[in-house]
């Protein structure tokens, strides 16, 4: 599947977090996390529901800026950080077709209004076909599956050709063949040397296919080797440290005199 695009195997950039806190309206959802991810690293981001895994994303392609502490992102601009958002993030009622929607993975070569030529119109096609979506160019989004719509968001970031990669829930809710397809590419990325980081939830996938792993609830639990990470005292302490969380949370809901308690 060589899409044929140009990149620079030498590019190593790490990705440092220097104390970072990040959160809404000053309300911390990942608190004082430190850490380098290597360039060429295959991370996957795991924790329980609210651990702040999308937020921690949405801090490294620059959606939300950290509310404290540096994401160190080597020079390399937020623009040329490929990102896969969660398909609930997805506005599919956007009448826009399959074909336009891969071709916004473009905007880094050819600029917001920039025009599309036979070879960008080539690469998209190849892209597409890619991801098993021969013949969908002209289909809606909005009449897409779930899985369907997977693989045209992993089109779309195969022609952003960026050396790190971020994934937010790439499987979740999509057959086995998709999710084999669309891992084989995840694969052949890092193989390829790029940073690729995924949130997922699943803990067998995780331990087959991702050497490396965060645990993440608000804060770090463990991050390092898969297997020195997934055990089960580090997933207690995971699940524990999000219900204390929640609990403190709820209790300065009710109390706005200790609001501040929640940071």
């Amino acid at each position: 599947m060589d899409l044929g695009f140009d990149r620079d195997p030498t590019v190593t950039v790490p990705l440092i977090f220097r104390d970072v806190t990040l959160g809404y309206d000053r309300h911390p959802a990942v608190h004082h996390l430190s850490g380098t991810i290597a360039a060429g690293t295959l991370l996957a981001v795991v924790g329980p529901n609210g651990a702040g895994k999308s937020t921690l994303f949405r801090g490294v392609v620059g959606i939300l800026k950290p509310l404290a502490g540096v994401i160190d992102r080597g020079g390399l601009a937020v623009r040329d950080i490929a990102y896969l958002p969660q398909i609930a993030d997805l506005d599919r009622s956007f009448p826009i077709s399959v074909f336009d929607f891969v071709g916004t993975g473009l905007w880094h070569r050819c600029g917001l209004f920039g025009g599309i030529g036979r070879r960008e119109r080539d690469d998209i096609i190849r892209a597409l076909a890619a991801v098993g979506l021969q013949g969908f160019e002209n289909r809606i989004i909005g009449t897409l599956s779930g899985g369907q719509t997977q693989r045209m968001l992993f089109a779309r970031t195969l022609l952003q050709d960026a050396d790190v990669i971020v994934l937010d829930e790439p499987f979740n809710a999509i057959d086995a063949k998709t999710t084999e397809d669309l891992l084989a590419l995840v694969r052949r990325w890092h193989d390829e040397g790029r940073t690729v980081l995924a949130a997922l939830h699943d803990f067998d996938l995780v331990r087959a296919a991702f050497p490396e792993t965060l645990l993440l609830a608000r804060s770090v639990v463990a991050w390092g080797p898969t297997g020195q990470t997934l055990t089960d005292a580090n997933l207690q302490e995971a699940r524990r440290m999000c219900e204390a969380f929640d609990e403190q949370a709820a209790a300065c809901a009710g109390d706005p005199t200790n609001r501040q308690a929640v940071s």
